[in-house]
């Protein structure tokens, strides 16, 4: 890791949805998120450049990717939506959430054979803050019922001089979707609108 990256703590969240107010799925969708807590190196006062920070932590985009799919049991070729995010403790300003857009995404592709917009989601927030990590389709932002979401929080975390940063990803889409569009598979196949 960088000399300007330490981290206290990752977590891992696994869910198993085995309905949602519908038929029993055969399998349940299983989602999850990985997420490093880390001490943020600008907390407190404005930096100009922030590249050389965001560079930095590409090795951590990669780890979470492969910690948390090593958690689902997936292999890349089972995961079909994907999305990151960040908290930034009160001490930081939201363009330091925003250092995790390159970073985050590059880990999850560098491992799942994806074409698709990496979705995000990013706040500002105390201890316990609750993040919500929209998903999309690896394909393709278009699939509607890939449209669903990640929730993390963490007890402990932010502090007010730290960051969240999280990865996440799912075996399917919605457990009943049904309002049409272009589907997941047609997105595999390279149909549809591109972006």
């Amino acid at each position: 890791m960088s000399a300007l990256l330490q981290c206290r703590k990752t977590v891992v969240m696994i869910e198993d949805v085995r309905h949602d107010g519908g038929p029993v799925l055969a399998a349940p969708l299983r989602k999850g998120a990985a997420a490093a807590v880390v001490n943020n190196p600008y907390a407190g006062r404005y930096v100009e450049d922030l590249i050389e920070w965001m560079e930095s932590l590409r090795p951590l985009g990669l780890e979470l990717a492969e910690r948390l799919l090593d958690a689902l049991g997936f292999q890349a070729a089972d995961v079909q939506a994907f999305g990151k995010g960040a908290i930034v403790g009160v001490n930081g300003e939201i363009e330091h959430a925003a250092v995790w857009h390159a970073p985050g995404g590059h880990g999850m592709r560098q491992l799942l054979d994806a074409r698709g917009f990496v979705t995000s989601g990013q706040i500002i927030g105390t201890i316990g803050a609750h993040l919500h990590i929209p998903l999309a389709s690896v394909h393709s932002p278009w699939v509607r019922s890939h449209f669903d979401g990640v929730d993390i929080t963490i007890s402990d975390a932010p502090k007010p001089d730290e960051l969240v940063f999280a990865v996440a990803m799912s075996n399917g889409g919605r457990p009943h979707a049904r309002i049409g569009g272009l589907s997941f598979a047609e997105a595999a196949d390279g149909q549809g609108p591109k972006f």
